[in-house]
């Protein structure tokens, strides 16, 4: 291993997810990052704003590696305070889909997350900004941002709720036209887009793999649409959703790019990394190539690119 940090600080978000205990986790960053001359340090998110103003305090103060125990949400807005320093992002996953972790073959058992991060190597990532608002995984604008409405109010967390959530949201979902210019000059026009999602790794989160081919440090972001047309064949194929090979199912749309204008009919939510953020009409969509700093685990380097 041959990144060995001195100043390491663990962020923990206490409002993230069931069924895992902070005593037993510092045991378990005591036991394999804890050594003879590193400063591990703790602290705890009250806010999104606080997460962000501690992590762009850590990154003041020279930490050299910040952990985030929390969902894609945490690390999200984490990760965005972090662009273009030299602080790497470790992420432990305690949230409900954990896009970020499982793209990056992150273990989703915590203690086994603290272990594989111990001998993890930094790599520079991709990162995509939505109207000057930074996303690590994915950002959605059609009924796939509405199912994030419904999963909200929802008590229960996993990938059963949120696929009675996207069953609700389908009800009651009227598509509206969108139009989307890619920097390469060909433009796409929808009149009934039910997913609208710009995907900078592969994964939706809870094992859906919504965009196969996304690499993290490429310099490109990947859109992929789906039609109401489409929803027979997704239906009929939802099992390529999870084993990464949706790109099969006839009559979905792909395409990368680095920058995108779409213009909307009107108004709506978007969703950004799992959560729910108001949008006007026209959304822009850019790349910041390599922006950010992450731990990969050894042996998962192959899923960096």
């Amino acid at each position: 291993m041959s990144f060995q940090p001195q100043r390491v600080r663990v962020l923990v978000n206490p409002r993230s997810g069931p069924g895992w205990s902070f005593d037993r986790l510092q045991r378990v960053f005591a036991r394999h990052w804890d050594r003879a001359g590193m400063e591990l340090t703790y602290q705890f998110t009250q806010s999104a704003a606080d997460g962000v103003a501690k992590a762009r305090r850590a990154a003041e103060q020279g930490v050299e590696a910040l952990i985030v125990v929390g969902g894609d949400g945490t690390v999200s807005t984490v990760g965005a305070a972090l662009l273009g320093t030299a602080t790497a992002l470790g992420v432990v996953p305690v949230g409900s889909g954990n896009g970020f972790a499982r793209h990056f073959e992150i273990p989703l058992t915590p203690a086994r997350a603290v272990a594989a991060l111990a001998q993890a190597e930094p790599a520079l990532i991709d990162v995509g900004v939505v109207n000057e608002r930074p996303f690590l995984v994915t950002c959605s604008m059609a009924w796939d941002a509405a199912i994030v409405r419904s999963f909200e109010r929802s008590p229960l967390r996993g990938i059963i709720p949120y696929v009675f959530a996207g069953a609700y949201e389908l009800l009651g979902y009227v598509p509206q036209p969108i139009a989307a210019e890619l920097d390469s000059g060909e433009t796409l026009r929808f009149d009934d887009a039910l997913i609208f999602t710009i995907a900078n790794l592969t994964q939706y989160g809870g094992g859906a793999v919504i965009a196969p081919q996304a690499r993290p440090d490429d310099g490109q972001l990947e859109l992929v649409v789906a039609r109401r047309q489409d929803v027979p064949q997704l239906v009929a194929n939802v099992a390529r959703l999870f084993n990464g090979t949706i790109e099969r199912v006839p009559g979905l749309v792909f395409r990368r790019f680095r920058s995108l204008r779409v213009q909307r009919a009107q108004a709506a939510a978007i969703q950004v990394d799992g959560e729910l953020a108001t949008a006007p009409a026209e959304v822009t969509v850019r790349v910041l190539p390599r922006a950010l700093r992450v731990l990969v685990p050894a042996g998962a380097t192959a899923a960096a690119g």
